[in-house]
């Protein structure tokens, strides 16, 4: 009978062995009757060992052929990290608590990637392998810090701050878009009514005007000028905006313009310090988390940056880390980068002195999630009055131009 040489988490740690089985599959079975959840299995011998991995990687790739990868949404992410981490930490093994998701009774993607993990995981894949061939939508931080979970024997305690740190990100995009809904409301409504105006009421008021022998003010002639054009044009209109959308969006997706673009959006006014602040907030999170999952600097570092979204912050923050591969010190490091507040340098710098950088960083976090939120209420507060206004003044323009012309129309009748 086969012997398989396996690494397992038990309760007291990480244990090694072997275990004979007829397959692979029995003998994840027999680990798990033992409560072992194995991160490495393979068959003992040079040549069984590599016929297992050849098989291993054979299943994997027609899997991977005949369902494709598994793309979940950031709240599905979430929720599976959050069951998944429940199971573990209640003593259930990897396996079996695989298998209890996988009879969820929601129809979803969490259901899915489930049953395929499980599928992998039973034919001794590690964890962190199987949901990087699985799904895309985890993410290399995710799966490297799945890995030193594995290997340490601290995956149920790894995945539960995987899911502060998911919560924490899903509310600083929920913070970000729910402060731009109103702001969005209310430019559509602007645009609606003067497209109102425009295209219906002041064309039938010149109607009025033309049965009683009356004349639009200047304004409003020059008003249904540029509807009557709206209404003979509208679909040059439409195409010529598609076309600069598609062009722009072309121009905007090539490499060398991503930079300068990424660049020009930090300096407009008032969006330009939320995405700064958004950035320290999400680098401090991503650092103090990786770090407290005890991974060293430089690699906790090189994975923060797979993490940033802005190009111009990620090649900039490139830089940082090669200096910190030299030698130096992470808040002289950010300092010489010039793109960080003082603030941030002196608290990561406590950090330093004190030798508990994850704390200081995830200090510093809340410190600039906290600044963000009133940046995003000050925008907020900006933005909203401004559009009324605009609106408002669009509106009584188009109101004050038709009370003027029915006015005239008015005096005209009574002589």
């Amino acid at each position: 009978m086969p012997t398989f040489a396996y690494s397992a988490n038990s309760p007291s740690g990480v244990i090694t062995g072997e275990i004979a089985a007829a397959d692979r599959s029995e003998a994840m079975a027999l680990l798990g009757r033992k409560r072992l959840s194995p991160f490495r299995l393979e068959q003992s011998g040079t040549a069984a060992r590599h016929s297992d991995k050849t098989t291993a990687r054979a299943r994997e790739e027609t899997a991977s052929a005949a369902s494709g990868p598994i793309r979940l949404k950031p709240q599905q992410v979430l929720l599976f990290t959050e069951e998944l981490s429940d199971l573990l930490n209640a003593g259930i093994q990897l396996e079996p608590a695989l298998a209890t998701m996988e009879r969820r009774r929601e129809l979803s993607g969490v259901k899915t990637l489930a049953t395929a993990l499980r599928a992998r995981v039973r034919d001794g894949l590690p964890f962190s392998k199987a949901i990087a061939a699985t799904s895309p939508s985890f993410g290399g931080l995710y799966c490297a810090l799945a890995n030193a979970g594995e290997a340490s024997g601290t995956l149920p305690a790894i995945l539960q701050r995987q899911v502060g740190y998911l919560r924490s990100l899903a509310a600083l995009r929920s913070k970000v878009l729910f402060a731009l809904i109103y702001p969005s409301f209310l430019v559509v409504a602007a645009i609606a009514v003067t497209l109102l105006f425009v295209v219906y009421l002041i064309p039938q008021l010149m109607e009025l005007m033309d049965s009683t022998g009356g004349s639009l003010p200047m304004a409003a002639q020059l008003i249904l000028k540029f509807s009557e054009l709206l209404k003979s044009t509208w679909w040059m209109i439409l195409m010529a905006l598609t076309t600069v959308f598609i062009v722009a969006r072309a121009v905007l997706a090539r490499p060398e313009s991503q930079i300068p673009w990424a660049r020009f959006k930090l300096h407009l006014p008032l969006f330009g310090e939320v995405l700064r602040t958004r950035f320290y907030v999400q680098m401090l999170e991503t650092m103090a988390n990786l770090l407290g999952n005890g991974l060293p600097m430089v690699h906790a570092m090189q994975l923060t940056q797979q993490a940033v979204e802005n190009p111009h912050f990620r090649k900039e923050f490139e830089r940082i880390m090669s200096l910190v591969a030299e030698g130096m010190s992470l808040s002289r490091a950010l300092d010489r980068s010039g793109l960080f507040p003082a603030l941030l340098l002196d608290m990561v710098n406590v950090g330093e002195q004190t030798g508990d950088m994850s704390a200081a960083l995830a200090k510093a976090a809340e410190r600039f999630d906290r600044d963000l939120g009133k940046k995003i209420e000050k925008l907020t507060a900006l933005a909203q009055p401004a559009i009324v206004f605009l609106m408002a003044g669009l509106v009584g323009t188009m109101a004050y131009l038709m009370m003027t012309a029915i006015f005239q129309t008015i005096g005209n009748i009574s002589k």
